[in-house]
């Protein structure tokens, strides 16, 4: 049963735990500065904001009642807190300022976008295979598994390409190429069948790994070393923010262009629509993130004195623990 799933990663896992204990470096603690004490406020209330967040899209897919209001309304409210929290706090956990250089909010933003889009294909994917192509269980298993693969494959070529052409290139036909299978999969007619899915689907995922590794590389580039544990933390949490959404509102575009009643008992030329209705969606999703990254490169360009005022806040925020006070 569905249990075998989870059972099989256990072998992965604990041979991943050994690899990484007997081969990575050791890395004690930082003893070369007094660090201060760990935003703990902080920490909580991000926590409690992502919760909030995540139960109300969750439930917004089955019902939109006082529940789900009160909790997008505590998310807000939770944002907000964390924010006051983390300009008062002597050693914030995110340094707000970060997000005054245009790269990293236009990165961070783009990347919530994409994932977003990304999880359209998992989330659309099995029903337009299982109920509009027909295909069995097993064969939709393997078809879901070319896109991964896909991006396994272009992984080390599209770090390549974004040395040699520079990221903003890369980054811009990562985008271009997803918005391009985006637009396949809603204009492809369901008659070229399973072709008609697989081809758009490389197109996509081939641009999910251009656009990854490119903006990555951008974002972690334009950051001190001290800062970069954190702004990782901010590209993993874009991520799965775009995850979260991805599933309940893409989903819930997909159900509702589908028709009423239950997808699994929705008629396949009821499921093709939804398809492709989901994935005009993403479309313009893509084309807001290609006009994201050209304001954010252009903002960069004309001014830099921005960026640069950036950097030197969080040198300074890392800095200020060596100060005298700090120890």
């Amino acid at each position: 049963g569905w249990r075998a799933i989870f059972l099989v990663n256990l072998p992965v896992g604990v041979l991943t735990l050994v690899l990484a204990w007997r081969h990575l470096p050791a890395d004690g603690p930082r003893a070369d500065r007094a660090w201060p004490r760990f935003d703990s406020l902080g920490m909580s209330l991000l926590a409690a904001t992502l919760s909030a967040y995540a139960l109300a899209i969750t439930r917004a897919q089955h019902s939109f009642g006082p529940m789900t209001i009160a909790l997008l309304v505590g998310s807000f409210l939770g944002l907000g807190l964390f924010i006051r929290v983390e300009m008062r706090t002597p050693a914030p956990l995110i340094a707000l300022d970060a997000f005054r250089a245009p790269l990293l909010s236009a990165g961070l933003a783009m990347s919530v976008l994409v994932a977003a889009v990304m999880m359209s294909t998992l989330v659309v994917g099995p029903f337009y295979l299982s109920r509009a192509l027909g295909l069995h269980p097993a064969v939709v298993g393997l078809v879901l598994s070319i896109g991964p693969l896909v991006v396994a494959l272009s992984g080390v070529p599209a770090g390549g390409a974004a040395d040699r052409f520079g990221t903003a290139r890369v980054t811009r036909a990562g985008l271009t190429a997803m918005m391009l299978g985006s637009l396949l999969l809603c204009l492809a007619p369901a008659a070229l069948g399973l072709l008609g899915y697989i081809v758009p689907i490389v197109v996509l995922t081939a641009g999910y790994a251009l656009f990854q590794t490119s903006n990555s590389t951008a974002i972690m580039s334009g950051v001190k070393p001290e800062q970069r544990g954190v702004t990782s933390g901010l590209l993993n949490l874009s991520r799965n923010l775009g995850l979260i959404t991805g599933a309940s509102v893409m989903g819930g575009v997909f159900a509702l262009a589908t028709g009423n009643g239950p997808i699994a008992a929705a008629p396949p030329a009821a499921v093709a629509m939804g398809m492709r209705t989901t994935f005009g969606v993403a479309a313009a999703l893509m084309t807001v993130a290609l006009a994201l990254s050209a304001a954010g490169r252009a903002l960069h360009t004309t001014h830099p004195q921005v960026n640069d005022a950036t950097s030197r806040v969080m040198a300074s925020d890392a800095a200020a623990c060596l100060t005298p006070e700090r120890k």
